[in-house]
């Protein structure tokens, strides 16, 4: 219980000092004062809540959904390289923004939320497709078959979204701009547009906790101990996309967060979902703030796209996974 009061009270610290740091470093210093006292730097203080608290919320919420995603899509297949990113559901998601921007696709009533609800319909078909065929290919869905699969549907949904930008007119500055993922300029809005699908993705998530627990023993053995499997799945499965579609529907694709983040979580605090999933949501918070940190930092004036820097990390950890795999499977053969 102490280790876990430690993990909660260590990462909360960073999330705390992370959000200051993205509020407060940049081209324009915020002093400490403007938090209760605007008088103090009217252009500072505009910048503060006009600008850098709604980005800095915006990322925090876009890492936390994706890290909190990746950590369930993980306890579910058992596979520490299953993330939204490498299942191509972070692909499908894209398709379904690009489709929205690409065609102005809108629904009556709902207004702003078209583009997360379609991002997610894409994220969830992608899901279903990708892990039907990679139990048509090998029932016992082994790591690199869905891998595989993951990489195959992503190239293919690649091309659809290649496909749309070559035919896109005025659109194309607007596409290529949101791919390349970042939360510069998105503003409250997209705040507004992200905050219910994460408060719904996690809650369903969250409800799981248990039962992902259960599931790392085998399914057989869940469904010994009374948990309905095919249910849980479900819920895992569209709690995890809705949350995928949500982000990417607001940010763009960014890849590797929901890989290394519940990785690093689960190797320092275990592997209980009770505290894994909620701790890989505060920590997602905290790595993608300080990406955006220095992706708007790094060579100012300019911005790097903070898909470049999460990229940049992501890559070598997934590979230091991958190898650490193979080698331990070949020593045990």
């Amino acid at each position: 219980m102490k280790k876990i009061a430690v993990a909660y009270l260590v990462t909360g610290t960073l999330l705390l000092i992370s959000i200051w740091c993205g509020v407060a470093i940049g081209s324009v210093h915020i002093p400490f004062e403007v938090l209760w006292n605007q008088a103090v730097d009217e252009t500072a203080a505009n910048i503060f809540w006009k600008i850098r608290l709604p980005r800095v919320l915006l990322a925090g919420l876009v890492g936390a959904s994706l890290a909190i995603a990746g950590a369930a899509f993980q306890g579910l297949l058992k596979n520490p390289l299953a993330d939204p990113y490498t299942l191509g559901v972070s692909s499908g998601a894209s398709v379904g923004a690009v489709m929205t921007i690409f065609f102005s696709l809108s629904i009556p009533i709902v207004g702003l939320y078209a583009l997360p609800i379609f991002s997610m319909i894409g994220a969830i078909i992608t899901m279903v497709v990708v892990m039907s065929f990679a139990r048509m290919v090998d029932r016992s869905l082994k790591m690199e078959t869905l891998i595989l699969t993951g990489v195959i549907f992503s190239s293919f949904l690649g091309s659809l979204i290649s496909l749309m930008i070559a035919l896109s007119g005025e659109e194309l500055r607007q596409v290529v701009g949101w791919l390349l993922g970042s939360v510069s300029m998105r503003g409250w809005p997209y705040v507004q547009m992200i905050i219910p699908f994460v408060l719904i993705g996690s809650l369903m998530l969250w409800t799981q906790r248990r039962e992902l627990n259960v599931l790392l023993y085998g399914e057989e053995r869940a469904k010994h101990l009374g948990v309905n499997v095919k249910r849980s799945k479900y819920l895992i499965l569209a709690g995890g996309s809705m949350l995928t579609g949500a982000a990417v529907a607001v940010s763009g694709t960014i890849g590797f967060v929901g890989l290394v983040v519940p990785h690093m979580t689960r190797m320092i605090w275990g592997t209980d979902h009770r505290h894994l999933l909620p701790l890989s949501f505060l920590n997602g918070a905290t790595l993608l703030i300080i990406c955006d940190l220095v992706a708007r930092t790094i060579i100012l004036p300019r911005e790097l796209p903070i898909g470049v820097i999460t990229a940049f990390i992501g890559a070598p950890v997934f590979s230091y996974i991958f190898y650490k795999q193979r080698r331990s499977k070949g020593v045990r053969a």
